[in-house]
């Protein structure tokens, strides 16, 4: 029984060191975290931004879901932030990015695919004249997205892709497209990620030729990129993956949300977008979070050092997102009186 009474104790020291040791780690962690929080309070995280009550807004927020012990804290596996890319983390305008792409990729594989010279568009387009296909109109810009999606093999996508942004320029900027993302943008993203948020980009464009910029412009993982989707077929025979002309996923819309739900398998608690597009994405970041969330919309109101638009244009169209957020205290930033900067380059 003495023998018996000694293992006891023994196992009760145990127990009592082991408990010691869990509750001395996590009161580290959380001393740590505290200690990072506070380094990063010191320094602007976003140093592009003015100091409007806008920018206030979102240091308030991720101040309060980081900060252990408060009641608005949200646990790093819940810190999910979503958003779009166009018009929102790069230029959209006058043309998406990605159509332009499309455009002259269509145009190099036509010149070696003579079965694709049959539509007279195509023919034009494989001539150097691109007027006939965007007089196509909606029809011919599918066109040209499927063949230049399409008509290569993934492999190859993403060299042309590659190839394309590092020599193609924008006609007004005199930049490279891979330099028109907007500074402030990519600080708030940095910030968030400093603050263990998981950052993805939620897009009407393609996932495969948004994951060529994710990592290096946004330090977003190409996992981490949900875009609208081509159906994926496994060839057996030259263990490969094609595409076929088939969305598997239409990422707009309504597709934003579910897509969102169905890859990731949470509700963000962060939503940034910019058009009507992104409407149904931050209405359901906002709607019945079990945490604090924030949805926020980027206007375009500075036509002097980018572009100014909203309701009446083709390209990122604003309007009833614009009227909902105002009606539902989202945060509309306005890059004319928010930004003092736009791009790296200024």
């Amino acid at each position: 029984m003495k023998k018996y009474n000694v293992i006891l104790l023994a196992v009760a020291s145990l127990l009592l060191c082991a408990c010691t040791e869990i509750a001395q780690k996590k009161e580290e962690k959380q001393d740590a975290q505290q200690a990072r929080q506070e380094e990063l309070a010191q320094v602007d995280p976003l140093p592009s931004w003015n100091n409007t009550a806008t920018k206030q807004a979102i240091i308030d927020y991720v101040t309060k879901v980081t900060t252990v012990g408060g009641q608005d804290f949200i646990p790093e596996s819940h810190r999910i932030a979503t958003f779009d890319n166009d018009g929102t983390l790069w230029c959209e305008q006058p043309l998406y990015i990605e159509v332009l792409y499309s455009i002259d990729a269509t145009k190099a594989i036509a010149k070696g695919k003579p079965e694709l010279q049959q539509k007279p568009e195509l023919k034009a387009l494989a001539a150097g004249d691109p007027g006939p296909l965007l007089k196509s109109g909606e029809k011919g810009l599918q066109e040209a997205f499927g063949i230049s999606h399409v008509a290569v093999s993934p492999e190859e996508f993403d060299k042309m892709a590659t190839a394309w942004l590092d020599t193609a320029t924008h006609k007004r900027f005199k930049q490279k497209y891979a330099d028109l993302t907007y500074l402030p943008m990519v600080e708030l993203l940095q910030y968030l990620q400093k603050n263990a948020f998981k950052t993805y980009i939620v897009s009407g464009g393609s996932s495969l030729f948004i994951r060529n910029i994710s990592v290096e412009l946004y330090n977003v993982p190409v996992e981490q990129v949900i875009g609208t989707m081509l159906k994926a077929s496994y060839v057996a025979a030259s263990k490969s993956i094609v595409f076929t002309p088939a969305i598997w996923l239409s990422d707009d819309n309504v597709g934003k949300p579910e897509g969102i739900f169905q890859i990731i398998g949470r509700k963000p608690v962060l939503a940034f977008g910019n058009s009507d597009g992104d409407l149904q994405m931050l209405e359901w970041t906002a709607s019945n979070n079990p945490y604090a969330s924030l949805s926020l919309l980027l206007h375009h109101t500075d036509r002097e050092r980018e572009y100014a638009y909203d309701k009446d244009s083709k390209i990122g169209k604003l309007d009833k997102a614009l009227t909902e957020g105002q009606a539902n205290g989202w945060i509309i930033v306005d890059m004319k009186k928010d930004f003092n900067k736009i791009f790296s380059f200024e």
